[in-house]
């Protein structure tokens, strides 16, 4: 039966639900809880579970300092080398990571719970933080500005007021956070984490946010690097992809990012979501999206995906969390029609795929699946148009060596916008810790002095 356009509508559900469905998903361990699981921990030498995390924390010893009932000397462990160790322990996919090369594998099946003892320490810290983890170094009178408030602008900031130079945040968003705050579903990071991780990171001074404020559109590359000894691109994937079919501007057809971004800046209650909902996607913001869609009262939804299940995007711990919401997963079909009517959405038409030889190619059949809201999710793409043209890319994104430095002189770059990632929020923080520290580095060889003779002569 024809959906009407009267199911694309907010306030399915009582106030209670809304309370309960978008609380947090991942209780956090007790005292108790926490010295017991520490226990469970082999302090190893040589760690494999330090060496797959890509920030580098010394696990082992955050983790001892948990068993000995140390919350600070644990999460000055995490802190140091992952300033936003609190939001990665949340959101990190520590299931492909840390815990999964945690020897308690071999033997138990079981790993320790890394992700929500680094949580523990680091929120615990933070509910009682005394004297500061982090003392700013005397000021060098070097100014760099930061491009992006997301995790690796976060952490380039962090790192370089750390280490006494004076540090603008530029960000286009009302708010500082970028994918922490606007990007990621509701439940992970439920309380206002992200803003109070943010509060504790700019507590260490010398960090100046200016919000909405847009490259390419308010400040250039070019008049940054004039008034400033170095630049840092934490830019982010700002475009998204198309389904490369004709899309009518529908009520109900739409981008997942937008999409979580209004649950994390609204009350559920007011945000509108179908009766029966497709998610167009196989990654985490699909996964995302379609959870929180049932949440918020959808009866039916279903991600769609153009490849077999083992070419998902999404982590198996993900996938599962769709399933268990009653998220229907369907692989093997790609989007070629939206099916509308008197200018309402009535769903998607899709070509079944199938694997010929290597390359996909669909199999001659069509299906429609009914829905009044469609959420595109097929990835995102940097936007060269805001650095200019003047920046080297590679496959698309901007092209850095192992510490960020871009093609011009002065300018890193780092997190998703980055050339060879993994887009993971804790890659994104160590491209910009790694990056303060080039940073800092050049600008005490006489590369700053170099700029402001430079400067002066101009």
């Amino acid at each position: 039966m024809p959906v009407d356009s009267a199911d694309l509508k907010s306030g399915r559900l009582a106030p209670a639900d809304y309370a309960s469905n978008f609380a947090d998903a991942h209780p956090p361990l007790n005292r108790t809880q926490a010295l017991i699981e520490a226990e469970r921990c082999y302090y190893c030498f040589d760690a494999p579970c330090q060496t797959a995390c890509p920030t580098g924390i010394d696990i082992p010893a955050f983790i001892q300092r948990v068993a000995q009932d140390n919350v600070r000397g644990a999460a000055d462990a995490i802190l140091t080398a992952n300033p936003l160790g609190g939001m990665c322990a949340r959101v990190c996919p520590t299931e492909v990571l840390c815990e999964q090369a945690c020897v308690r594998n071999t033997n138990e099946s079981k790993p320790v719970e890394i992700g929500l003892l680094q949580r523990f320490a680091v929120e615990g810290y933070f509910a009682k933080p005394g004297k500061p983890l982090f003392e700013r170094a005397q000021p060098t009178g070097r100014r760099v500005a930061v491009v992006g408030a997301g995790p690796a602008g976060l952490a380039a900031a962090h790192g370089l007021a750390w280490r006494g130079h004076d540090v603008t945040l530029f960000d286009a968003a009302p708010k500082l956070g970028g994918l922490n705050e606007y990007g990621l579903a509701t439940y992970k990071v439920a309380g206002g984490f992200a803003q109070r991780e943010i509060d504790w990171l700019l507590s260490i001074g010398g960090i100046t946010p200016r919000l909405n404020c847009r490259l390419g559109r308010d400040i250039t590359l070019d008049g940054l690097l004039a008034t400033h000894d170095a630049v840092f691109l934490g830019l982010g994937l700002q475009g998204v992809n198309a389904l490369g079919i004709a899309e009518p501007e529908l009520p109900g057809l739409r981008d997942a990012v937008d999409f979580i971004a209004e649950l994390r800046q609204s009350a559920p209650e007011i945000v509108p979501v179908g009766r029966r909902v497709v998610v167009i996607g196989g990654g985490m913001t699909a996964v995302d999206a379609a959870v929180q869609s049932k949440l918020l009262g959808a009866e039916q939804v279903t991600m769609v995906y153009r490849r077999g299940p083992e070419s998902l995007s999404a982590s198996l711990h993900e996938q599962h969390w769709a399933q268990t919401h009653g998220v229907t997963i369907r692989c093997w079909a790609r989007p070629v029609a939206v099916e509308a009517e008197g200018g309402v959405l009535r769903g998607m038409r899709f070509a079944a795929t199938r694997l010929e030889q290597g390359r996909l190619v669909d199999t001659g059949e069509q299906f429609v699946i009914e829905a009044d809201l469609v959420l595109r999710a097929i990835g995102q793409t940097y936007r060269a148009d805001a650095a200019g043209s003047t920046l080297a890319l590679s496959h698309g994104r901007i092209q850095t060596d192992d510490d960020g430095q871009t093609s011009l002189p002065r300018v890193w770059a780092g997190g998703d916008c980055r050339a060879g990632g993994r887009d993971l929020t804790v890659e994104a923080v160590e491209h910009g810790k790694r990056a303060a520290q080039a940073i800092d580095r050049a600008l005490g060889l006489g590369v700053a002095r170099h700029f402001d003779k430079e400067a002066s002569h101009g």
